[in-house]
């Protein structure tokens, strides 16, 4: 048998560990070790009561740590943070008002950081950004708003007084606030179960508008809180299925305008929408005009888009092509009176300043609660999707984005959006990819985009009279593929199964059933993966590395490690040993120990040598137990002795051994707790081996 050479490490088997105190005096060993030392010689005797002593020692840093902060102690240290901080906010406003009010403005308000370095320079660069951004936005929100079921003019309203908020408030450079597809798509899933806009328009709007303000007042909170957590309940693998799946029912939701069919489903899932769309062809007369000019201008799209992407200084094709198209069909309808040949325009948008709906919002309605859940699940889905995006950008241009910051920005010009006759907005991807190519350099790129379309407001809404509504069902089917990536769907399979699971798991439940469907599936599984990792996390057994005599890994992994024979160190796989997971760890220590005296007792040779004397517990990976895992560990230890077996922990984190400490379980294992897996084998083994030796 091979062990270690350094003696001076702990004793195992024998009580070492005080019960009180640091200091530990000889009366204290225990009567297993005092029967030892009495039969061995003076030479290893001496060698053992060294490596007591320095086991003695070594212990006491184990079970004597300082009491680790409670509850009550976190809050008290989290108050005194909070007071010093506010106390020297206080002192730097007596002693310099003027420069501690600028900085606290600094940190609510970004311009007034980066607007002391703007230039000349950068105001150009922002400025052609900001044209390019509002020749992609004007369709693209008129678009957004019929998906949304509302009036043309609301998806302008929106690209108007969000995106202002935003650049005064907002940290991100690159992102262009206003009218999403995901988001438009949530409001007319779920808004019309209220209320229905083709036979009440203008109560539909009421509600679209309180569930606006519901979801900046939520995204406000956020930020205010610091509950950026609440984001990450939307998985990246939930986020892409879900991504694909609204993709595709925003598409089939497109067929309502490309076949010029008057009365459409509310129905979202795939099943519902096409049986529709087949039946309405049947009984019901379409014209083809408007298809043709659906998929014509929609080539024409997708082929400049082609080029964009083939050639970069080319971005302000794809990004001009939206607004060209919509120039080019209009101008088409108006010279040949297309509308009588049935073709569908969108006729009268209503311009000028964004009107006060204040009056509008609903705080008495009976569905007050289900606008409040709707608002809640858009100001989720509408955050993650604009900090996936700012993130995104961030990290190209090499600078931090605040989450919490950008949750009171975007809540805050929803707060402001819904009282200015807009609905919800947040960061559009298509739309900051074209900001970001086209050179932006601060926020100023969306106040230029807001100027820009509110002067169409002013001036141009009559010139959209004979806009065909095929043209916008063409602008937003060219924005669709952005949604989905398969690429991205084929490494989470590739990487994580359950990560496939719930991304596969939210495209089909906003496919085949609704939105709401689709997102439950997509957290629930996401919480299922979470649940399944914690109550059975599994347990690993560990041997040494060659050359590295101190380091112990999994022998799964490194096949090379060697174990100790008449040793088992096992360490589990979770950092919580809790109620949910005790149980099933403690019946996979007991199978793994019998599974490991079975095999010993089948194999012939040396027996001896190889059956079970010693369980190494590694508990460096739990960073906390409860009362339950303290009774299972209890019972594990009980059983494995009563065979025989010497059982022992080591490295135990110090909440852990606290809490050991304060359940008595320490004297229970009669001080069988080390500071690391070598020292425990060490001082199991070595000392045995030298008085067996003398």
């Amino acid at each position: 048998m091979q062990y270690s050479d350094n003696l001076a490490l702990n004793v195992s088997g024998m009580a070492i560990a005080p019960t009180t105190g640091v200091e530990m005096t000889e009366l204290e060993l225990s009567y297993e070790f005092s029967q030892t030392l009495q039969k061995t010689s003076s030479t290893r005797r001496a060698d053992v009561e060294e490596t007591l002593q320095a086991a003695v020692e070594r212990a006491s840093w184990v079970l004597n740590v300082p009491e680790p902060p409670g509850l009550s102690r976190k809050l008290e240290g989290s108050v005194k943070k909070t007071g010093s901080f506010l106390l020297t906010a206080l002192q730097r406003l007596k002693k310099r008002p003027v420069q501690a009010a600028l900085s606290g403005c600094e940190s609510v308000f970004p311009p007034l950081s980066w607007g002391k370095e703007y230039s000349l320079v950068k105001f150009k660069s922002d400025v052609l950004a900001g044209l390019t951004l509002a020749s992609l936005c004007i369709p693209q929100s008129i678009g957004y708003a019929a998906l949304a079921n509302l009036d043309p003019q609301y998806g302008l309203y929106t690209s108007v007084v969000p995106p202002l908020i935003y650049a005064v408030m907002g940290s991100s450079r690159e992102i262009a606030i206003g009218p999403v597809a995901v988001v438009s798509l949530l409001i007319s899933s779920m808004v019309p179960k209220l209320e229905d806009p083709a036979t009440n328009p203008a109560g539909y709007t009421r509600l679209v508008l309180t569930v606006t303000f519901f979801a900046g007042t939520f995204q406000a909170a956020f930020g205010i809180l610091r509950l950026g957590f609440l984001v990450d309940f939307l998985s990246h693998a939930a986020i892409v299925g879900f991504m694909a799946g609204a993709a595709i029912v925003i598409g089939l939701q497109q067929l309502k305008p490309l076949f010029g069919i008057s009365n459409f489903t509310n129905k979202t899932d795939v099943v519902s929408v096409l049986t529709h769309i087949f039946t309405s062809l049947q009984h019901y007369p379409w014209n083809p005009y408007n298809l043709i000019i659906g998929f014509s201008f929609l080539s024409f799209i997708l082929v400049t888009r082609f080029l964009g992407q083939k050639h970069r200084k080319l971005f302000w094709l794809p990004a001009m092509a939206p607004l060209l198209s919509v120039i080019l069909s209009t101008l088409f309808v108006y010279l040949t009176r297309a509308e009588n040949h049935g073709v569908k325009i969108v006729k009268h948008v209503k311009g000028g300043l964004n009107p006060s709906s204040l009056h509008q919002l609903q705080f008495n309605t009976p569905h007050i609660a289900e606008v409040a859940k709707i608002g809640f699940i858009v100001a989720l889905v509408a955050l993650t999707e604009a900090i996936a995006v700012g993130r995104s950008f961030a990290s190209m241009k090499g600078y931090h984005l605040d989450g919490n910051k950008e949750m009171l920005a975007i809540g805050v010009a929803n707060i402001a959006g819904s009282l200015t006759s807009c609905y919800a907005a947040t960061g559009s991807f298509s739309r900051s990819a074209v900001n970001f190519y086209a050179g932006c350099e601060t926020a100023v790129s969306n106040v230029v985009m807001a100027v820009t379309v509110l002067i169409s407001l002013q001036l141009l809404t009559r010139l959209l009279y004979f806009t065909p509504v095929a043209i916008l069902a063409s602008i937003i089917l060219s924005a669709l593929p952005g949604l989905i990536n398969l690429n991205e769907a084929y490494s989470i399979w590739k990487v994580d199964k359950l990560d496939f699971l719930a991304c596969a798991g939210a495209f089909a439940g906003i496919l085949f059933a609704s939105v709401e469907i689709g997102l439950l599936v997509a957290v629930g599984v996401s919480f299922a993966k979470i649940i399944l990792n914690s109550i059975q996390p599994g347990i690993e057994k560990l041997g040494r590395l060659p050359g590295a005599e101190a380091l112990f890994m999994g022998i799964d992994q490194y096949p090379m490690a060697a174990q100790t024979p008449g040793v088992v160190v096992i360490r589990t796989k979770s950092s919580l040993l809790c109620f949910a997971n005790a149980n099933f760890i403690k019946a996979r220590i007991l199978s793994l120990v019998m599974e490991e005296q079975k095999s010993a007792d089948e194999t012939k040779e040396s027996s001896d040598e190889k059956r079970i004397v010693l369980i190494v517990f590694d508990m460096s990976n739990i960073m906390n137990v409860d009362t339950s895992a303290i009774v299972s560990l209890k019972e594990l230890y009980d059983k494995i002795t009563s065979s025989g077996v010497q059982f022992v922990i080591s490295n135990p984190r110090w909440q852990v051994i606290h809490k050991l400490r304060l359940a008595d379980f320490h004297n229970k294992i009669k001080g069988k707790v080390f500071l690391s897996i070598g020292e425990a084998i060490d001082a199991c083994l070595v000392v045995d081996k030298n008085c067996m030796q003398a």
